[in-house]
């Protein structure tokens, strides 16, 4: 977790504008989605400040940055709960949202059949993707891969032409992780 996720939270939860605590704080509000986004930190008197405008205790707010050591664990007992919509794949994070800055990561369970495109926000991206059950087919720009349980596939993500589809009778699951 770092200072920037912490502050955008706890202004979520107080339901207050990034424009409004901007205000309150006494800084742009460009500072302050700079503060959000970690591009730049503020200093004490400024920080004092956003919690101020945030009605948050400093201490309360940094607490989060005192426990380096954030373990999220998926166990494969639950590969089995995940509910499968109908586009025939579901996706297991093991960050939320605010989490992601450098990397991506998550449990992917996949429909026989089912294919699942390239993301396409990323620019000189970095992708791995281990299958741990089932069997897939990477596509990679003209490159086809088929991938069986234990097979690990490093690479550069491929917006214009790359996808994983399950080629095997069984529901596939693979440990998907990619920068941001």
């Amino acid at each position: 977790m770092n200072l920037g996720s912490i502050v955008r939270r706890r202004r979520k939860e107080k339901k207050l504008t990034l424009k409004q605590v901007a205000e309150k704080a006494g800084v742009s509000e460009g500072f302050m989605s700079q503060v959000e986004n970690n591009v730049k930190s503020p200093s004490v008197d400024t920080l004092i400040n956003i919690c101020r405008a945030l009605e948050a205790d400093i201490g309360e707010l940094l607490q989060p940055l005192q426990d380096p050591l954030n373990l999220h664990i998926i166990k494969s007992a639950e590969w089995a709960d995940i509910d499968v919509p109908h586009t025939g794949f579901a996706t297991r994070r093991f960050l939320p949202p605010d989490e992601r800055t450098v990397i991506d990561s998550a449990i992917i369970i996949l429909e026989p059949g089912r294919s699942i495109p390239v993301r396409k926000e990323i620019k000189n991206g970095q992708e791995v993707l281990c299958v741990l059950r089932g069997t897939l087919e990477l596509i990679h720009g003209d490159r086809t891969e088929t991938l069986e349980a234990g097979d690990t596939a490093h690479y550069w993500s491929y917006t214009q032409s790359q996808s994983i589809r399950n080629l095997g009778e069984e529901t596939a699951v693979v440990m998907w992780v990619g920068t941001c």
